[in-house]
C-alpha cells in the first residue's frame, strides 16, 4: 500500500484505502475508481441515469416507461408518453427531471421512470 492515497472526493476524509481497483472511504462509505477521475464528486457534476442505465443530459428526449398517477387528473400519464427537452435539477424526493408534458403542463419526474429516446 502507498502512503500517498488520495482523500475522499465526497467527504475529504483522509483514511482512504485500496480495495481491488477501487478506493474506499471508511468514514462515509464512498467508493470510487481513481482511474475514472474520482467519480461524480471529483468532477463536480452529478450523473443522472434513466431506468435502463443510460446517462441523461439537459435537452434530451425521454419516454415514460410506466403509467404515472397525477394528482388532480383523471387519466394520469400513460406509459410511452414522449417528453422533449428535459432539464436535470436537484428536485424534492428524488424528482431529478424538470419538464413540460403536453396536456399536463410543467412537472418533475424521477429518472427511474423514464427511458432515453
Amino acid at each position: 500500500m502507498s502512503d500517498n492515497l488520495p482523500a475522499c472526493p465526497k467527504c475529504s476524509g483522509e483514511y482512504t484505502y485500496e480495495m481491488d481497483a477501487l478506493m474506499v472511504c471508511p468514514e462515509c462509505g464512498h467508493e470510487w475508481d481513481p482511474a475514472a477521475g474520482g467519480g461524480e464528486a471529483a468532477s463536480g457534476e452529478r450523473v443522472v441515469k434513466d431506468a435502463v442505465g443510460n446517462v441523461l443530459n439537459d435537452g434530451d428526449t425521454v419516454t415514460v416507461v410506466k403509467a404515472l398517477k397525477v394528482k388532480g387528473s383523471v387519466s394520469g400519464i400513460k406509459a410511452g408518453t414522449k417528453v422533449r427537452n428535459i432539464r436535470l435539477v436537484d428536485g424534492v424526493d428524488g424528482h431529478d427531471i424538470d419538464c413540460r408534458i403536453e396536456g399536463f403542463g410543467a412537472m418533475q419526474l424521477k429518472s427511474s421512470v423514464v427511458k432515453k429516446a
